[in-house]
Order: C-alpha cells, then structure tokens, then sequence
C-alpha cells in the first residue's frame, strides 16, 4: 500500500499519549492543589510561588524517574519472553510452527491455510510472528522507557507552569480563587484534548478530569487551612 494511502490508527499513540496525559494532569493537579494548601495556610506570596516552583522541578523528575523504571521494567519483560522464544525457535522450530498454527486456527482460519500462513510468515520474519501473534508484543505498542519518561516529565513540567504562572502574577488577597478557577480550566482542557486525540467522548472526558481536580484541589486547601489555622 503507498505511504500516502497508508490508514493512520489511534493505538500509534497510546505510549506516548499515555504518559504525557498523565504528566501534564499530574502536573497541573499536584502543583495548583500544593499552592493551594500552602496559600491556605496563610503563608507570604513569595512562600507559596518558591514551594510551587519546588513542587515542579520534583514532581518533574520524579514523574521521569517513575515512568523510565515503569516501562523499562515492561521492555525487560517483553525482552525475556522474545530471548525464550528464540531459544525455542532454534531447538524445536517444528512445534512453534504447530503453536502458531494452533493461534491461527483458534481465531477462525481453516487448518490447511493456518498451517501455509504460520509457515509463510515463519519463512519471511518467525520471531516477529511469534512476538506479534504468541506474545501480543508489536512494534507500535512496545514499551519505549526514555520516550515514556521525557513525555511524563516534559508534559508534567508544561502542566505545572500553568498554575504556577498564575500564582506568579495574581495578587495575593485572590490568589485562591484564581488558582483553583484557572486550574478547573486547564484540567477540562486537557481531559478535552486528550479525548479528543485518543478518538473519546471530549465532554466525558473533560467532565471526569475536572471532577477529580476540583476533589482534590478542595482537599488540599481545607488541609491547608486547618494546619494554619492550629499553628
């Protein structure tokens, strides 16, 4: 099929949308609601800014720290079963050729041709068959650890300038208000845009993510508040 013709799916997407959904959320959640609980509890402008701009550089890095050990674990995984399949290639390439027979069968082929399908394919790429069709393993949905921790951390990063900038230019006596407004904003957006992208319900999508937000976002701030009012 020409390149120009060539269908574009949506599960292209999944390794990175993933990750970079949930740093950007991470990011616009976890800093409004610690600027939020700060502010709450009565602390300086510039206390609640400097422990906003904290919680982005850690929660930066400890999103890409995270999520590289995460998938490298998944690609070590999936690496082992592919050096065992391998290793059974070689040593009983008769049988594996029945396995893949046996798959094709299963999902509706007739024997005779599951049986010139799993060799053919076996002839042209065998491991790749069996990652793809034994193993559930492809190249689109394979795990991919430094992509996974640049989104997560990049995307957390542009996720926690949005409040923080916020913060940076609101005026004390409304900062709660502007935070926690602005941040509601942001999280139907980005639950908007990644429906959207992943082929969802944008409404669901934003409606769920802002819920969420405003839970915690309100949790926080009462904490907050508490803490600051005993001391």
């Amino acid at each position: 099929m020409p390149a120009s013709n060539k269908e574009r799916h949506r599960t292209g997407r999944i390794g990175w949308l993933r990750a970079a959904v949930l740093g950007a959320n991470d990011g616009i959640l976890s800093t409004s609601s610690l600027v939020l609980g700060v502010a709450a509890a009565h602390a300086t402008h510039s206390n609640v800014l400097v422990a906003g701009v904290a919680g982005l550089v850690a929660g930066a890095m400890s999103m890409a720290a995270g999520e590289y050990v995460s998938v490298h674990s998944q690609a070590d995984t999936e690496q082992a079963e592919l050096e065992l399949e391998r290793a059974e290639l070689k040593t009983d390439a008769k049988g594996e050729r029945k396995e893949l027979m046996a798959i094709y069968v299963d999902r509706g082929l007739d024997p005779s041709l599951a049986k010139q399908v799993a060799e053919q394919l076996m002839a042209h790429d065998a491991i790749g068959a069996h990652a793809r069709d034994e193993l559930g393993i492809s190249e689109t949905l394979r795990a991919r650890p430094i992509q996974a921790a640049l989104a997560s951390a990049g995307s957390f990063a542009v996720g926690a300038a949005m409040p923080l900038l916020v913060t940076a230019m609101a005026p004390a006596s409304g900062l709660i208000p502007l935070v926690f407004g602005t941040s509601l904003a942001f999280l139907a957006l980005l639950g908007g845009l990644a429906a959207r992208t992943g082929g969802a319900a944008v409404t669901k999508g934003a409606i769920r993510v802002t819920l969420w937000g405003a839970l915690a976002m309100a949790l926080t701030a009462g904490v907050g508040s508490l803490f600051g009012t005993v001391v």
